[in-house]
Parts: C-alpha cells; structure tokens; sequence
C-alpha cells in the first residue's frame, strides 16, 4: 500500500501558532454555533459493522459488482497498517472480496484525522486499489467530504456504484446528490425515510426502495454498540423479496378490526402490514408497508405526508397509498 503524501505536514504545524489563529468574530461564527457543530459531528459518527455490510451485500449476485468501479463515498477510511479496526467495514468488504466480485476498482474517501473544531476544517483521504495495486493520497485542500468538488468528480466521472453509510443528519443532501447522479447505489438510512417529507418523492418516483436488511446496531467511536433505526436503500432491482411475506394484501373485511380504523375525516388507516386488496379509496400507512415492497404490489403513493387526527387528537405521520393495478 503506498504511503500518504506527507507535504502538508509543515504547513499543518504552522497553523496551530495560537497568535494565527482566527477569533470567532473573524470567522463569522458565535460559540453556540461552534458547540452545536461539535455536538452533530460527535453525534453522528456511528460505524457500520462488518456483519451488517456481508449480510446485505452477498445478497446481490456478481452481476451487480463485476467489472464496477465502487465508490464509498462517507469516511470509508483505510488504515495504512491494514488494521481492521480502523478500516471501514465497507471498504475492508470489498479488499476481502475484490477478486472475487470482480471488481474493477475500489475508491474510497474520507477524513484524514480529526477535524479542527477551531477553524472547522478537516483534510481529506483518498484510497484507490485496482488489480494492479493500492494507492492513498492527500488532495491539496480536499476536505473528504462526500461534497466535496472532489469527490463530486469521483461520482460523476468515475463510479458506477455507491456503497456507504451517509451521516443520518446530512442524509437529505447526500440522497439528492446520489439519486441525481444516476448511479446505482446500496446505502444506510432511517428507517422513517418512506415516510418523511423529503424522502418520500423518490419512493413515489421509483427512484429508490428498501434493501433486504434492517440494521439496528452501529459502533461508536469507542468501538461499543450503540442503537438506531436504520435500514439499506439501494436502486439495484431486488428479486424475491423476502418481505413480501410480511404483506398481508386481503379484503378489508377479512383485516381484524384492531388493526383497521377511520379517523375523524374517514380516512381509511391499517396498520400491523394488512393491506385492503379490494379498498378503492386512498387509506394511510406508515413506513413498514412500503420497506416490504407495497409500491411494487401494484400500490403507489398518492399524497406525500398524513397526519390522521382521531378524536381531535394528531396521530402519528403516515402516508396516502392507492392501489392502482393487479400484480
């Protein structure tokens, strides 16, 4: 593996003469800001374990990988000593397995280091392996980011597939830039994706749908298990999806009635995954449904959030389907 070029070293010992550091007035920033910014950064630095990464992706067939390049895109970092608990579990999944996905080449960036919370800037890395060998390097003034210019270019020129696990609270500008590419892409989200605001037009336009696995349990920066909803999203046709036996698509009569309302405006809600098979009208579900596969059941969305209020009292977030066909 090549060693990481090293000649901004000098410059970085420069910059950390207190007398040359810039106030808060100078940067246009107030303390607030500044600990709010840290807080989110520390907040939201939870890895992916390697066996949530091999679950979902031996899912997919070689057909999918073969001859791709694959760009993980959102601190995928590569130790330079190989050791496996400071590489991301993305990229170490496809060093384990590059031969035999028969990849084209690996890309991946990230951090290198910490950030500077004091001037709010972080150097960025980036890793390449092909056949014939690896390479990391530093960019001159590259920050890592998945927005970087930098790594805009990557995505745009290079890739031919995304695979990463995006910041949760960076997650509405890293789906646009993604979706908009028009790569193929396996990512971790929310959960509530299906039925947030600005998620839900890309479920609708058939831009994006729920991978085959949940995934619940992340690492922190001390390397313990931390919880949060997520599960994979990806582009890629998913055949055979499991969960379609999770769907419970009968009359509306047959659905027992717990599970089955209408709310003050008479809107149809259901709920436990029952689907009416012969329901004309609109009714609301929440995101489980649409994660099962619903929209690919001959069910589309018809109106991108819902609040039902029962008893003059708002119920929780859902959205509007219709069925529109037999499948």
């Amino acid at each position: 593996m090549a060693d990481i070029m090293k000649k901004t070293k000098p410059e970085q010992k420069n910059q950390c003469i207190k007398k040359t550091a810039p106030s808060l007035e100078e940067r246009g920033v107030s303390r607030k800001e500044l600990l709010q910014q840290a807080q989110k950064t520390d907040n939201d630095e939870f890895y992916t374990r390697y066996e949530d990464v091999e679950k979902e992706l031996d899912m997919y067939s070689q057909s999918v990988w073969k001859n791709k390049i694959v760009f993980c895109n959102c601190n995928d970092a590569v130790d330079d000593d190989n050791d496996k608990r400071r590489t991301s579990a993305f990229a170490l999944y496809f060093l384990q397995n590059f031969n035999v996905l028969g990849l084209k080449k690996l890309i991946c960036t990230y951090f290198n280091g910490r950030i500077d919370r004091l001037n709010q800037r972080t150097n960025g890395c980036v890793f390449t392996k092909d056949s014939l060998r690896e390479m990391k390097y530093v960019p001159e003034g590259y920050t890592g980011s998945f927005d970087d210019p930098l790594s805009l270019k990557i995505l745009h020129e290079d890739a031919d597939i995304v695979c990463t696990n995006p910041p949760f609270s960076r997650a509405i500008d890293y789906w646009r830039i993604v979706i908009e590419s028009g790569k193929k892409f396996l990512i971790i989200s929310n959960i509530t994706n299906p039925i947030t605001l600005a998620f839900v037009p890309y479920f609708r336009e058939g831009k994006v749908w729920a991978g085959y696995n949940r995934v619940d349990e992340y690492l922190n920066q001390k390397r313990e298990i931390v919880r949060a909803a997520g599960t994979w999203y990806t582009n890629v046709p998913i055949k055979n999806r499991p969960k379609y036996n999770h769907l419970k698509i009968i009359p509306l009569k047959e659905i027992p009635e717990k599970y089955k309302k209408h709310d003050d405006s008479k809107m149809l809600i259901v709920n436990n995954c029952y689907i009416p098979s012969d329901y004309k009208k609109p009714f609301a579900v929440s995101a489980r449904p649409i994660l099962n596969g619903l929209l690919e059941k001959g069910y589309k969305i018809v109106k991108d959030q819902y609040f039902p209020y029962v008893n003059d009292k708002q119920g929780f977030r859902r959205v509007l389907v219709k069925k529109y066909k037999e499948i």
